[in-house]
């Protein structure tokens, strides 16, 4: 472990290298395949438990010992430290490194644990696809790309991490391509997310005409040299950045669309680890965050819209990983509006707790995906039976993610409403609100999926112990992970976070009416019917998402097509095209007339031989005057 931890570039070059060896593996032993990849994770993961205990005594971010006073040097607070320098244009030079503190240590085992747990899952779930050994590469570079990014000691480390994750999502996504529907939400998360990752590559950009370097500590340090205007620029620019990659609103409707790629994918990417790199990013920068109220506000406005308009739009899904996904859109929305008030710590910690609850709800998603053979929650029914191990993991999750005590998103998610409720009451009642509704959707996917009977024929069945395994395993944190809150928020060097009993009862008590609210919406074969006809509008802008994906393709996809269209059509096809056409067919017209000429006639060549020579003749003459 202790190479992991004095290397730590190790564990970003080791599944790399890993997922070149995956994809020749594969045509000699399909079997080693998932074990030779889990390799990958399994260094991340020695990686960060290695840092943690390396760290001698709990400190802050390393980068804040140049921004404020109160903490003490940060090379005390480093498990290791190490850079190199990328390229050099006379003085300025980009450098690449690495620096694992605290925050980065408990990303790391987040990713590490999870990857481990997915690719373990994998093995039942992918078992017989013939992309296998693509599958795990592709997993394999998805783990190191996420790491570079975690302990990246620079903007311009963690900017090539951002976009090799951007990467491995559109492929993973797209990963069974033969599949229209796949290939084009592959697209539609690369492009969706390409437009928040421009506002970052602005920033940096800023970043760099204003202090002439991207290193965390530098940039931390320069805060103060920097005009208000341009440190505000440059916190919303990062918080465009991670609203496109953390799926908020509005650039929200990747993420949906995203579950067509497999199931451990969105349990691993779209549930634990790219879609909080957006968190995590932010709680990296928030000495920038902190000097710009503005992109507070900005967090918080999105984060609000994100948590009770996602939470809304998963009631009436029927699809039960677009139910996961909405959710996991609305509590990210939980996460930025505790970063909106300033509560980086509590945000961080959710971020922790969800990533533990919601890749295994997704991976126990995969379960009854596996075993019922179909994702139309209106198709399961009675499942509690035939799937009873799987039964009891998602009531682990369910309880997690409405914030059943003592469950772990208990802890986490009432911080983050004691913390709004001290800084933004009004907004907290949102919040509130929208833990009534994630209770209801959780409680109506629930009975629609284990309760009553099975509503198609068909014999359902319990997976087997390569996907149960890791249920168990993440059930663990999933229900335990909230205790660990005071342990963690005195790591990160911050004062403990102790859960306000009031606004504890009033969310439990608002949580539990929501799931009766919910567990009563599906009394009845005919319930989702009987509730498209009471609620008309209402449903129906439940499930289309509030209609958000037609008014993006109005406003916005169709007119860029349309230009392009123009644009392929008149600078394209006629300027650029034409012109290189054009001296095609001027040369070709030339060649005609040459040779024309060419009449074999030796009196004819003759009088041109003395033409010629007449003329050169007299451009002599003219030219000696």
């Amino acid at each position: 472990m202790g190479v992991f931890v004095t290397a730590p570039w190790i564990s970003v070059a080791l599944p790399v290298l890993l997922a070149v060896i995956v994809v020749f593996l594969g045509r000699v032993s399909k079997v080693l395949v998932p074990w030779i990849a889990s390799l990958g994770p399994l260094a991340v993961l020695a990686t960060g438990v290695g840092s943690l205990l390396a760290i001698p005594k709990p400190g802050a971010r390393w980068f804040d010992a140049g921004f404020s006073a109160r903490v003490e040097p940060w090379t005390s607070t480093l498990a290791s430290q190490g850079q190199v320098v990328w390229f050099k244009v006379g003085a300025l030079a980009l450098t690449v490194g690495w620096s694992v503190d605290t925050l980065a240590a408990v990303m790391l085992v987040v990713v590490g644990v999870v990857a481990l747990m997915v690719m373990i899952f994998s093995v039942g779930y992918m078992h017989g696809d013939s992309g296998w050994a693509r599958y795990y590469a592709l997993l394999c570079l998805f783990t190191g790309s996420m790491t570079l990014l975690v302990i990246g000691n620079s903007f311009t480390t963690l900017f090539i991490g951002w976009e090799l994750v951007g990467a491995c999502s559109y492929l993973l996504i797209g990963f069974w391509y033969q599949k229209p529907s796949a290939s084009r939400a592959a697209v539609k998360a690369f492009l969706t997310t390409r437009v928040g990752d421009i506002g970052l590559l602005v920033g940096l950009g800023v970043l760099w005409a204003a202090l002439g370097t991207l290193g965390y500590v530098p940039v931390m340090a320069g805060i103060g040299r920097m005009s208000p205007a341009v440190v505000t620029t440059v916190a919303i620019c990062i918080a465009i950045g991670a609203i496109g990659k953390s799926a908020q609103f509005p650039l929200h409707i990747w993420l949906p669309d995203a579950m067509e790629g497999p199931t451990p994918v969105s349990a691993l990417i779209h549930a634990a680890t790219m879609v909080a790199a957006g968190v995590y990013l932010i709680a990296r920068t928030w000495p920038l965050f902190e000097a710009a109220p503005a992109a507070q506000t900005l967090l918080l406005t999105v984060g609000t819209i994100s948590a009770l308009g996602a939470g809304l739009a998963a009631i009436a899904q029927h699809d039960i990983k677009k139910v996961l996904a909405y959710s996991t859109i609305s509590q990210l929305g939980f996460m930025f509006a505790a970063l909106g008030v300033g509560a980086w710590t509590v945000a961080f910690f959710h971020l922790v707790t969800h990533a533990a609850f919601k890749a295994m709800l997704f991976l126990a998603s995969g379960s009854v995906i596996h075993g019922a053979e179909t994702q139309d929650m209106r198709e399961m029914g009675g499942l509690r039976k035939a799937m009873p191990v799987t039964f009891v993991i998602w009531l682990i999750g369910v309880g997690a993610l409405v914030g059943i005590p003592p469950l772990s998103g208990f802890f986490s998610k009432d911080l983050v409403l004691d913390s709004v409720w001290a800084k933004q009451p009004l907004v907290a009642m949102l919040l509130f609100a929208t833990v009534f509704v994630t209770g209801l959707y959780s409680a109506r996917a629930t009975r629609l999926t284990f309760f009553g009977e099975r509503r198609v024929e068909g014999h359902a069945h319990e997976s087997g112990a390569s996907m149960l395994v890791p249920l168990a395993i993440l059930a663990v944190p999933a229900a335990l992970l909230g205790f660990a809150g005071p342990w963690l928020f005195e790591r990160l060097g911050e004062l403990p976070e102790k859960l306000s009993v009031p606004i504890s009862g009033i969310a439990v008590a608002i949580a539990l009416a929501g799931v009766a609210a919910g567990w009563l919406m599906e009394a009845g074969e005919s319930a989702d019917e009987a509730l498209e006809s009471r609620f008309g509008l209402a449903w129906h802008a439940s499930q289309s998402a509030f209609g958000w994906n037609a008014v993006v393709d109005t406003l916005v996809v169709r007119p860029t097509v349309a230009a392009c269209r123009i644009l392929w059509s008149i600078v394209d096809r006629f300027l650029i095209d034409g012109t290189v056409e054009g001296s095609a067919i001027f040369a070709s017209w030339l060649g005609k007339i040459g040779s024309s000429w060419e009449t074999g006639d030796v009196q004819n060549y003759g009088a041109l031989i003395a033409l010629g020579v007449a003329v050169l003749l007299a451009v002599t003459l003219w030219m000696g005057r």
